[in-house]
């Protein structure tokens, strides 16, 4: 009998064979797809983060202005005429006492020539009644009239005297020429100005005007910071020195002062000035502010932010304020010191890895460009 030989190979593997090379080869596979420590890591979302301050309960009232000097003066006649001569120009220095500007006299001098000489009349007519009064010509009623006749005509001669004096303009303190607002020969009512005259020694002032709802939170002192376009760059700070409670007639808004603190630029009348008011009532209670970048999902007063917590982002509900170009101000939500996920907010979700960066370029969702590192 001759028995078949088979190659080793071709003999069945044993049941438990199969399964531990089975149990084997998914191992193998397990271990390739499962990712290190690095890669792990590697995972995390790259954010930028900030901590939560603190600022004022109430937004900065934001307007415009204009640039004058405290003491600013109008300056006119008293009474109505031609203008003779103007004797400075604008932008010329004055002192204390310069004549400025005045008028034709001719019919000022006689208008006080009429008076005077009415005057002198009454007084003589006083005179001679008081003695016919002695001699008992006259009665007591017709010398109190001739006594009231010489008192009035004193008084039209001093006022006739006080007008020659005022059609003349002189300067009231130091100062410069703002505006020049007539012409030699050019005919002026009373008290139509004629020049502008600042004062300098009492410094600048921004005048403005604000609404019913701004002036109210306002008191004297609050502090302001003011910008011109003139000057680009520079920032100067200032007070409230003036409050209006009356409002203007034709705007309704309430007129209000800022005064200047000491600056080495060469300030001038009318520069326009772009003001920032804090007032100091928004201090008493302050309000939590974060950057606009930590807002996500706002509807409304009501939005979410990331909250740091251990490595990972937590989301919580805040109640938004109000919104400055500093940050936004939260009514509730967050506590000063807490630190929230700014750049990169956008593409978390609650209880995500994060990992905190300093370059904006490396955030989650930042712009690359090509040839930039990041």
């Amino acid at each position: 009998m001759i028995r078949r030989l088979t190659h080793p190979a071709a003999v069945p593997a044993p049941a438990h064979a199969l399964v531990l090379a089975f149990a084997l080869a998914s191992a193998a596979l397990l271990a390739a797809c499962a990712p290190d420590a690095p890669q792990a890591e590697a995972e995390r979302t790259p954010v930028r983060v900030a901590q939560v301050r603190t600022g004022p309960a109430s937004p900065a009232i934001a307007t415009n202005g204009v640039i004058a000097a405290k003491d600013e003066m109008r300056l006119s006649f008293k009474v109505g005429g031609i203008v003779r001569q103007i004797h400075v120009q604008e932008g010329q220095k004055v002192r204390r006492g310069d004549r400025l500007a005045g008028l034709e006299l001719a019919e000022v001098d006689a208008q006080l020539e009429q008076v005077e000489q009415l005057a002198a009349k009454a007084r003589r007519d006083l005179d001679r009644g008081e003695r016919l009064y002695a001699d008992e010509v006259i009665s007591l009623e017709q010398l109190q009239d001739l006594r009231t006749q010489a008192a009035v005509a004193q008084a039209q001669a001093r006022g006739a005297q006080f007008n020659r004096s005022h059609a003349v303009i002189v300067a009231p303190h130091d100062g410069v020429v703002l505006r020049r607002l007539a012409e030699e020969r050019e005919f002026v009512p009373p008290g139509q100005t004629v020049l502008v005259v600042s004062g300098a020694n009492r410094g600048f002032v921004v005048r403005a005007a604000l609404a019913d709802r701004e002036i109210v939170k306002l008191r004297l002192g609050d502090r302001a910071t003011i910008r011109m376009d003139a000057f680009p760059g520079s920032v100067l700070d200032g007070e409230v020195s003036e409050l209006s409670r009356a409002a203007e007639s034709a705007s309704g808004l309430f007129p209000v002062e800022i005064r200047i603190d000491a600056t080495e630029l060469a300030l001038a009348s009318g520069l326009v000035a772009k003001l920032s008011i804090s007032p100091a009532a928004a201090g008493e209670a302050p309000l939590a502010y974060v950057p606009i970048a930590a807002i996500v999902e706002g509807d409304g007063e009501r939005a979410s932010v990331f909250v740091v917590r251990e490595g990972r982002a937590v989301r919580r509900e805040v109640r938004v304020a109000f919104i400055t170009a500093d940050g936004v101000a939260l009514a509730d939500g967050l506590s000063a010191g807490e630190t929230v996920v700014t750049d990169g907010a956008l593409y978390l979700a609650d209880g995500d890895g994060i990992s905190v960066v300093k370059d904006p370029a490396q955030a989650a969702g930042a712009l690359r460009f090509p040839g930039r590192r990041g």
